[in-house]
């Protein structure tokens, strides 16, 4: 099984929609976010699409005015219109927006407790 399949299991991804903008080297995308994890997200592909696989992306997602999630994030695939990321880098006060934000989505403690164990071990 693949690392990629591998953490499909152990991170379960909610469907949310956020105003979220993906940039790189002086390109600036606005995306549709489709759904997000502790380890990655999911997008719809902007077009004109000019990203470098090979190169780190920036990731903004506003959940109000005042509060954003940033993350340095890499390329991991692309399918049927779709763009997958996985997170590299995220700040202390970043992350925990981020967790608390999938808690209240998977609505059982436990369950985050258990992404969390398995973000750990990666």
């Amino acid at each position: 099984m693949s690392e990629q399949h591998s953490d499909r299991r152990r991170f379960k991804r909610i469907a949310f929609n956020a105003q979220t903008e993906l940039s790189q080297n002086g390109h600036r995308w606005p995306v549709q976010l489709l759904d997000l994890s502790l380890k990655g997200m999911l997008i719809q592909r902007p077009e004109p699409w000019l990203g470098n696989r090979e190169q780190t992306f920036s990731v903004d997602i506003h959940l109000s005015d005042d509060i954003e999630i940033k993350m340095d994030m890499e390329l991991t695939h692309e399918d049927q219109g779709q763009l997958g990321f996985v997170c590299k880098h995220i700040s202390l006060e970043s992350i925990e927006r981020l967790r608390r934000l999938i808690e209240l989505n998977l609505g059982d403690p436990r369950e985050l407790e258990r992404e969390l164990g398995a973000l750990i071990e990666i």
